[in-house]
């Protein structure tokens, strides 16, 4: 199964944005955010614990005997921003660590964006990417994704203070609230389908009927005209709306305008080093930087 979560509908007041968990803590929580772990485990344990390896601020996750990362119950929300799975050898052990974390956390602290490559998971047939996880999966785990989504845990886009959290961003203003309400309404809509005749025309005709979030581009992938979990990085002008998003690969995190790309694991997998997460207070965007000495800097976005 490629995502267990939690077996109860998520609180609706907690989907979309941080304002219920800031209103009732005695405190502001801040967001510690990665993206693009695309099943490199080792890489993604890295970046969350960048936070427990400086002096200055609280561990997110915390190691256990065995070395599996747990939920720290410390003033965060924790947003895996899109793309857990492909690519790396460790996809299942990725969605393992989500999932704990999901249930661990109170709830509405850990938060999942879907990217593009959990979108060919739910369209697997249209797409026919065999080669990846996402093309593997069966009709079981399709449906468990569809569930994720439509109780509130996967969503295609999350608020926070100065920024949204969203897999590859738009250059136009969005409702985060009308997003997550047509991922669902799409996610329903397969969920129903799977695994009869309907199902493959139904995964052709989601990216028509949901363009601004599951459109793919034309007249190629990642083209100007993609939705939120397709668009290419070069495509978001500087004045697009204030957005942290993963998708297109640096060697370190960008910033373009408003618009800052936290996806630096995958180009730095060969190396020591340059796996990162970023964290939002109510003031202030940084980046913490895995080094090759082991260490972590820190980065003012």
């Amino acid at each position: 199964m490629p995502l267990q979560t939690p077996v109860d509908v998520l609180d609706p007041s907690l989907r979309d944005s941080l304002e219920t968990l800031a209103e009732s803590a005695d405190e502001p929580p801040a967001i510690v955010s990665l993206s693009d772990i695309h099943g490199y485990l080792r890489a993604a344990r890295s970046a969350l614990l960048t936070l427990a390896d400086r002096p200055e601020t609280d561990p997110v996750v915390e190691a256990d005997d065995k070395g599996r990362l747990h939920w720290a119950n410390n003033n965060y929300i924790l947003v895996f921003n899109g793309d857990l799975v492909d690519r790396g050898p460790a996809n299942e052990g990725v969605l393992e660590l989500v999932g704990r974390l999901l249930r661990e956390a109170p709830s509405g602290r850990v938060r999942v964006t879907l990217g593009n490559h959990e979108a060919i998971l739910l369209g697997r047939d249209r797409f026919g990417f065999t080669n990846w996880y996402s093309g593997r999966i069966d009709d079981a785990g399709r449906r468990q994704y569809c569930e994720a989504i439509t109780s509130g845990y996967v969503v295609a886009a999350y608020e926070g203070y100065a920024v949204s959290y969203v897999h590859a961003g738009s250059p136009d203003p969005y409702d985060v609230t009308t997003l997550n309400d047509s991922l669902i309404e799409a996610a329903t809509a397969l969920e129903d389908a799977i695994g009869t005749q309907q199902d493959l025309p139904v995964q052709r005709r989601l990216s028509a009927a949901y363009p601004d979030v599951l459109g793919v581009g034309e007249p190629r992938l990642k083209g100007p005209d993609a939705g939120v979990l397709w668009l290419h990085f070069e495509h978001l002008p500087a004045d697009a709306p204030p957005q942290v998003v993963g998708h297109t690969r640096y060697d370190n995190p960008q910033t373009k305008g408003s618009v800052y790309c936290q996806n630096v694991i995958q180009n730095n997998i060969e190396s020591p080093g340059g796996e990162a997460v970023f964290l939002e207070t109510p003031t202030t965007l940084s980046a913490y930087i895995r080094q090759p000495d082991g260490g972590v800097a820190k980065q003012i976005l």
